[in-house]
């Protein structure tokens, strides 16, 4: 009983430091998972066979690939190319960016997207002399509701599928048409909520028209290969499931593939991994699996089952809205961290068909996340680039714009989940 109660003190502790921001989330997962083991509740063997070393893998592929080729220059000469094609006009141009943001934080990471094109939004709202706030509110939109589109696109939906034994092919069939519909919904209010600040002026749209895209590649060999790579690391998540191979060893390949051609030491290459979220994840991991261990997720399990009688509706529903609102005030990482072995123990009771029940948790996971400022790592990144160019993001400014949106994505995926699943 000890272990129980003394394995939710540390979970519930770390989760509230992560909360106040006054220590770095890596450093309070870190020490939580050395707690554990210091505590007994598991050993150390234990602690590193509950860490999901997939998750790791496909992590670390990815970030590698995408370090290699942001030294390209391809993600500003794309994000420009999209302010061309929309012939310099600001509510397109938001548009444009929005729909590419979305895109490449389906494929990518979406903290590494939203890095790469607010600086590109800013250079642009200056030459158009319109507020940015409008622009970089999409992204922000349009680079969460991008990740939930696909296997890799979001931490929740890498872990989802790999303790679900849920491939790439299984997020596009399942996930793609509802995120796809919110984003097309966001930017159709968005259009009309901003049509007023975005006013066009044909001397400054000249202007756009007049850069040169071509000037934003640094290196072409570098981006074609990339290119290459990046198709074949596709190719390889479409076809993974067929190849009886994991995702990370898919991205791992990807990344091997890449470091071959000599653009940086392996040394220099390594170091754009971001190893703060790897050891972040290593240590939640090992947190959770505490509490897994100590028969706290089996007895959350049946009280959930007792509130939602083992209803199918009932258990999803419960699922989606608590996973959006909670993901909306909280880092959604840890919380599905949290979720997934109570899932996987739902099931395991209760005998529901449990594969909507995963979607239901990576739509309100991963959509949840638009709710507020500090709802996911992208958000944050976004406010601090804000700030530094003098437009400061405010707590309340966001949550009076993104948390009616939010709510909105998640009536949206009830209607997507119960039409298609549950009906």
């Amino acid at each position: 009983m000890m272990e129980f109660w003394l394995s939710i003190g540390i979970f519930l502790a770390a989760y509230a430091m992560i909360m106040l921001e006054k220590v770095h989330r890596t450093v309070i997962a870190m020490i939580g998972g050395v707690i554990v083991v210091w505590a007994g509740i598991l050993s150390q063997e234990k602690a590193f066979a509950s860490i999901d070393w997939n998750t790791i893998g496909l992590l670390t592929g990815m970030m590698i690939i995408v370090g290699i080729t942001r030294q390209s220059g391809l993600f500003e000469y794309l994000a420009i190319k999209s302010a061309k094609l929309a012939k310099g006009e600001p509510i397109p141009i938001m548009v444009a960016l929005a729909v590419f943001t979305a895109v490449a934080s389906a494929f990518l990471d979406n903290v590494t997207t939203v890095l790469l094109v607010v600086p590109v939004t800013f250079a642009i709202a200056d030459r158009l002399e319109v507020p940015a706030f409008p622009m970089v509110f999409a992204e922000i939109m349009a680079s969460n509701i991008g990740g939930t589109a696909t296997l890799i696109g979001d931490p929740p939906n890498i872990m989802i599928g790999s303790a679900a034994g849920l491939g790439f092919v299984d997020f596009l069939a399942n996930v793609t048409l509802p995120a796809v519909t919110i984003l097309a919904v966001t930017l159709g209010i968005l259009v009309l909520m901003f049509r007023k600040q975005l006013l066009s002026y044909p001397e400054k749209t000249a202007s756009i028209m007049a850069v040169n895209d071509e000037e934003y590649i640094k290196d072409r060999a570098l981006m074609k290969r990339s290119l290459v790579v990046l198709a074949l690391t596709m190719l390889g998540f479409v076809l993974h499931q067929a190849l009886h191979l994991e995702s990370a060893t898919i991205a791992l390949t990807g990344a091997a593939l890449l470091m071959l051609w000599p653009t940086d030491s392996p040394e220099e290459v390594l170091l754009t991994v971001d190893w703060t979220t790897i050891f972040f994840f290593a240590g939640l991991f090992i947190m959770v699996g505490g509490m897994e261990h100590a028969g706290v997720i089996e007895a959350i399990a049946k009280k959930s089952l007792e509130l939602t009688h083992g209803h199918l509706v009932a258990t999803g529903l419960l699922v989606l809205w608590l996973s959006a609102v909670a993901s909306a005030f909280v880092d959604n990482i840890p919380f599905t961290a949290a979720m997934i072995p109570l899932l996987e123990t739902v099931g395991s009771i209760s005998h529901i068909p449990m594969e909507s029940v995963w979607w239901a948790l990576s739509l309100g996971a991963c959509l949840g996340g638009n709710g507020t400022l500090i709802g996911a790592s992208a958000n944050v990144i976004v406010a601090g680039i804000s700030a530094k160019y003098g437009r400061p993001i405010g707590f309340i400014e966001f949550l009076k714009l993104g948390f009616p949106l939010m709510l909105l994505s998640i009536v949206l995926s009830s209607l997507y989940l119960y039409l298609f699943y549950w009906r």
